[in-house]
């Protein structure tokens, strides 16, 4: 690290649980985005503040005046514009020295795959059903590091799934993949902080299994409920029979 690093990353650097050492594993990680909305804004921002060396980002969609309410990657200026151009824009701002990979177009297939397999951790900031099954199925195949977070009306949930370690369930040991589709913020609406809250808990989340430090929510989902401010735990057991990751 040069002396500009350093300085700006000083906060962190004298937690000792993070040190030099677990800064420049921060500076050396790669972390792949999917979906650069209400959760991808908040994450992206403050793994890029952390000094996350390499970021990739994926989204297919623009920025709509609606989405300024929460997205806050966006500005009133960007409307029109790419999430993922727009996102790439504030983060070079932030933080230069994290290099934005920003692509539009809908992680699927053998590209997805790809995408995982070269990230250090994966955020699921997606919002919709096939997508959250889609990403958890490649995790699960190249046993990637997945934090997983949601958040409709006031409230917000999140999970991180480790394939192939501490018994990790997977996404699809809590959901079932023939379900009905998910809910969504378009159609049931959603208060601004709670995608700030859970966005940033993900990204807490992606360092923490980064650095290798604390304890992950493997094997739990948290749940907030932002009207009472109740926060409660649900602890996850791997599925036996799980069709996604039973054969781990």
């Amino acid at each position: 690290m040069n002396d500009n690093q350093l300085l700006r990353y000083s906060r962190q650097i004298m937690l000792p649980q993070i040190d030099i050492e677990g800064q420049q594993k921060l500076l050396a990680a790669n972390v792949l985005i999917i979906g650069a909305g209400g959760l991808g804004s908040p994450a992206s921002i403050y793994l890029a503040a952390a000094g996350i060396g390499n970021i990739a980002i994926y989204d297919n969609d623009v920025v709509d005046l609606s989405n300024l309410q929460r997205q806050i990657a966006h500005h009133s200026l960007d409307i029109g514009t790419d999430k993922v151009i727009s996102t790439r824009q504030t983060l070079n701002k932030l933080n230069p020295d994290t290099k934005i990979r920003a692509v539009k177009q809908r992680l699927e297939g053998q590209q997805l795959e790809l995408e995982v397999m070269q990230a250090d951790v994966v955020l699921d900031c997606s919002d919709n059903f096939s997508t959250r099954f889609a990403i958890n199925n490649a995790c699960v195949k190249q046993q990637t590091p997945l934090v997983s977070g949601a958040a409709i009306r006031f409230e917000g949930q999140v999970s991180v799934f480790t394939p192939g370690k501490n018994n990790s369930p997977c996404y699809n040991c809590l959901y079932i993949s023939d379900g009905e589709e998910l809910q969504n913020c378009a159609t049931n609406g959603v208060i601004a902080p709670i995608t700030g809250v859970v966005g940033s808990i993900q990204a807490l989340e992606a360092m923490k299994l980064i650095m290798n430090i604390g304890e992950t929510l493997t094997g739990r989902l948290l749940l907030l409920d932002g009207l009472t401010m109740e926060w409660n735990t649900m602890k996850l057991r791997k599925n036996p029979n799980c069709p996604t990751c039973s054969c781990l």
